[in-house]
């Protein structure tokens, strides 16, 4: 019986022995009194986890536009996981996907839709389909078809492109063979200690309304969706805004980074979910991202200095508090969901909208304009992970002067659109010769009874994000509580913030591309698909982004051969283990290896630990733990070192362990071939 669960088995044996202590920090619980049966529960609901880990070794990463940080192993894998929701009154259904990555390219959803198409029918399409990123900056870039964001990957990387997509996909399917009858609950809480406005300047110039909001300059609030069967939760979804970038930008190990922490902690740690195990997977936790765009999990507003320890130990104190805030939660029993579920979806031009006097908050029309890359945003976040050192957040003086005596002088209504912003690229007329940014984003409304998810595909600030969840929430009738942005969603398309932010131009308004009206344009279009979906009309026309797939021209050359050390064969240890450890030494082994991204170990793993178990071997960890590290390192020309470790927790059985490597070589010819190798054994002794 899981560890969760039994403190409801004790509480029945023992006649509601109300203060047996817990088996853990915060129960699952077991509403089941006030549960309804299964069969008589509003929903089917199915959950998915897979695997979508992309190019392992020498992938440019995605995150920190940082041209030298190249992947070289990994510390978590990548995962997607799928939450299908269908109403069992009207079969209407609603798929979310949460996906362990910085953004999700329209490369990347036209192929997932693509699949979905293949495979469903019309049971998924782009309006009932929402794909939201985690923002991890850990990990390798590559899968986008528009040149902006490949700069740094030295081009589109399929193989990157593929273990993102096929993840996703796999985790749908996952999920869609789960459908069954279940129960949502939907609870909200507070985070205080995760989070800190790393743009507060910015904030500061909003109206009083709109700072009394939030006293101390975050969004606080975390909200829990719980999937019940049999009056016990199997799946969560999690929204609470913090950027996910406690991973730092010297770091090439690939990671979930704080939220995938918490997501793999509970699944792993908690319920003890098994990656590798046949079937519908036992528990889904998804830690999903909200209105995160001025918040900053360094609460010194700074990365950490104490390379690497302090990022990773950054990375799980942030991580667990996300946990701790939503597992407090089950102890609540929350308000079930009725009423079905819905989805809008548009796509918008956003280089050319009109914006009502409604919503531009000045009494008249405005209109957007093209895509401009600020001089702020070159400056990157100084807080998370500082870019180019000849820019500085706020005023840029040269690049300012020629911004406003040249460029604005020649064209007012850009002026009107996208001062007092500095312009270091001019993206939307580039995108007139090769596409650099998408400017056509969609902008989506779910609902899920009374939970209304706005989907855009941007990073908003908290002060955008409540504009937009008051509009919706003001056309629905619900509470602003029960409407979240769901940011990072479906395409990428930069930062959001209001119009007093923007006229800072910190790092968050440099990077709202579309200039000062960028926001009341969004508003104005979550306002038409909020009035469409409450009165039960459908979603408006909108410019299709156009499919550029075969027009990806720079692609970096895959692996051409690997060889073993000279006088060695693929899989030798070249450094054994020491003959034993205590509990929270670091066991490790250096093997004979191969280039890994010659097979990426999808349902598998290149590294387990694994204790003797009388005349068997048992896998204890693997390459997805949090315990264990993976890290590449190529010698030579075509040799690979292959360091393989593990931070023993202070719970291990004391026994017999070793560790195994598994990988791929590839011939001169091209041939694929696996291969293995094993360590000596060692002894843990206990605490």
């Amino acid at each position: 019986m899981p560890l969760t669960y039994r403190r409801t088995a004790l509480a029945t044996a023992l006649a509601g022995a109300l203060l047996l202590t817990p088996m853990t920090a915060h129960g699952s619980g077991s509403h089941a009194d006030a549960q309804p049966r299964d069969s008589d529960a509003p929903y089917l609901v199915g959950r998915g986890i897979a695997d979508a880990t992309g190019g392992v070794a020498e992938a440019g990463m995605m995150g920190y536009a940082k041209p030298d940080q190249r992947t070289s192993g990994i510390h978590t894998r990548q995962r997607a996981r799928s939450f299908v929701i269908q109403d069992r009154e009207t079969d209407d259904r609603v798929l979310l996907i949460v996906m362990d990555s910085a953004m999700i390219f329209d490369s990347e959803r036209q192929a997932v839709l693509k699949g979905l198409k293949e495979r469903y029918g019309d049971l998924y399409g782009e309006e009932n389909v929402m794909i939201t990123a985690t923002h991890s900056h850990a990990g390798p870039g590559g899968g986008s078809h528009h040149a902006l964001y490949n700069v740094t990957t030295m081009g589109f990387r399929e193989e990157t492109f593929r273990a993102t997509t096929e993840g996703m996909l796999k985790s749908v399917a996952q999920a869609h063979e789960d459908l069954a009858p279940s129960s949502l609950k939907l609870t909200h809480g507070e985070l205080h200690n995760a989070s800190v406005n790393r743009s507060k300047e910015a904030f500061d110039s909003n109206p009083s309304e709109d700072r009394d909001f939030f006293p101390e300059g975050i969004d606080p609030q975390t909200s829990l969706l719980r999937i019940e069967r049999e009056g016990r939760p199997v799946g969560v979804i999690n929204w609470f805004p913090t950027h996910n970038t406690s991973m730092t930008n010297t770091n090439t190990l690939i990671s979930g980074d704080n939220k995938g922490y918490a997501a793999l902690h509970w699944e792993r740690e908690v319920e003890k979910v098994d990656y590798h195990a046949d079937g519908p997977p036992k528990f889904v936790a998804a830690f999903a991202q909200t209105n995160t765009g001025d918040l900053s999990p360094n609460l010194d507003l700074a990365p950490p200095e104490e390379l690497p320890a302090k990022e990773f130990e950054n990375t799980a104190k942030v991580g667990e508090r996300q946990y701790e805030a939503a597992a407090k939660q089950l102890d609540d029993p929350g308000r079930a969901l009725t009423g079905g579920v819905d989805s809008r979806l548009t796509h918008v031009d956003f280089s050319d909208v009109e914006v009502s006097p409604e919503f531009t908050g000045d009494g008249q029309t405005h209109r957007t304009c093209g895509a401009m890359y600020g001089t702020a945003a070159a400056a990157g976040s100084t807080e998370d992970g500082p870019a180019l050192p000849v820019f500085q957040e706020g005023e840029n003086p040269f690049f300012d002067w020629i911004s406003h005596s040249i460029l604005y002088n020649a064209s007012p209504e850009l002026k009107e659109c996208q001062s007092p912003k500095g312009v270091l690229l001019p993206l939307g007329e580039m995108n007139k010769i090769m596409p650099w940014m998408q400017e056509e984003l969609p902008v989506q409304l779910l609902r899920i009874g009374d939970l209304h998810l706005i989907g855009v595909a941007n990073e908003v600030s908290i002060v955008s994000g409540l504009r937009l969840r008051r509009t919706v929430a003001e056309i629905t009738g619900s509470d602003v509580k029960d409407v979240l942005v769901a940011g990072h969603s479906n395409a990428y398309g930069h930062y959001l913030t209001t119009p007093e932010e923007y006229d800072k131009q910190q790092y968050e308004g440099g990077s709202t591309m579309f200039g000062r009206w960028q926001l009341p344009a969004i508003e104005q279009t979550a306002a038409d698909l909020a009035t469409r979906m409450r009165d039960g009309r459908p979603s408006p026309d909108g410019p299709k982004p156009p499919d550029l797939s075969d027009k990806q021209i720079i692609r970096p050359p895959g692996v051409v051969l690997d060889s073993p050390p000279l006088g060695r064969k693929f899989g030798d240890v070249l450094t054994q283990p020491e003959a034993s450890y205590g509990t929270g030494q670091r066991a490790s082994a250096v093997f004979a290896g191969a280039h890994p991204n010659n097979g990426l170990q999808h349902g598998g793993t290149y590294l387990t630990v694994e204790r003797k178990d009388g005349e068997r071997w048992a896998r204890v960890a693997d390459d997805g733990d949090w315990s264990t590290r993976f890290e590449w390192k190529r010698r030579g020309v075509s040799a690979s070192h292959t360091t393989l470790s593990w931070d023993i927790p202070a719970d291990t059985e004391p026994g017999e362990y070793r560790i195994r490597y598994n990988g791929h070589a590839k011939s001169l010819t091209g041939t694929v071939t696996p291969i293995e190798g094993t360590s000596d054994s060692f002894t843990v002794e206990g605490s």
